[in-house]
C-alpha cells in the first residue's frame, strides 16, 4: 500500500479528509482487506494511547516555574560577559607575535644544526679517506661514525709493487 493512502487513511480516522476525499476512502475500504486491516490498527493504537495524553502538573505555577529556570541560567553564565572587554596591553600584542615566532626560529636552528653536522661529518670521511689513499695506495679506510666503527683494508703486497718484483725478477734471469 502506498504511503500517501497510508496518510489519507490516518487523516480519515481522525476526520481531517474533505467529503469527496472521505467517499474515496470509504470506498477503498469497501474494496481492500489491506486497507481494513490498517485502519483497525490505526483505531486500536489510537485507544490504546488515549490514557496517556494527560499533561504533567508542575507543583508551582508557569511563571514561577520559568522563572527559577532563568535565575540558574543566568547563575551559570560568567560575570565578565556582561563587563565590556579590556583593551589589549602592547606586550600580550608582541607576546602573541614573539610566542610563535620563536617557536619557528628554534625548529629552523635545529634545522640547520642537524644538516650542518651531517654535512661536515660527510666531508671528514671523505677527506679521511683521501688522506689515507694519498699516504699509502694499498690500504682503503671506511670510518662509520654511528656505529663508531673503523675498518681499514689493506691489500699487500701493493699491485704495483708485486708487478715491480715480478719485473725485477724478470730482469735478472
Amino acid at each position: 500500500m502506498e504511503y500517501e493512502v497510508q496518510l489519507k487513511l490516518q487523516a480519515y480516522l481522525d476526520g481531517e479528509l474533505s467529503e469527496a476525499e472521505a467517499r474515496e476512502i470509504g470506498n477503498l475500504l469497501a474494496k481492500d482487506r489491506e486497507a481494513v486491516a490498517l485502519q483497525n490498527e490505526l483505531r486500536n493504537t489510537r485507544q490504546a494511547l488515549a490514557g496517556f495524553e494527560t499533561g504533567t502538573e508542575l507543583p508551582e505555577s508557569r511563571e514561577f516555574f520559568w522563572s527559577k529556570v532563568r535565575r540558574d541560567i543566568e547563575r551559570l553564565d560568567p560575570a565578565e560577559a556582561a563587563q565590556p572587554a579590556r583593551s589589549v596591553s602592547l606586550f600580550d600584542s608582541w607576546r602573541r607575535f614573539l610566542m610563535p615566532a620563536g617557536a619557528v626560529a628554534a625548529l629552523a636552528l635545529a634545522v640547520f644544526f642537524v644538516n650542518h653536522q651531517a654535512l661536515h661529518s660527510d666531508s671528514a670521511l671523505a677527506a679521511m679517506r683521501l688522506e689515507a689513499t694519498r699516504s699509502d695506495p694499498g690500504a682503503f679506510t671506511y670510518q662509520d661514525h654511528d656505529g663508531g666503527a673503523t675498518l681499514v683494508w689493506l691489500s699487500y703486497p701493493a699491485e704495483d709493487e708485486s708487478s715491480r718484483e715480478q719485473a725485477s725478477d724478470a730482469t735478472f734471469q
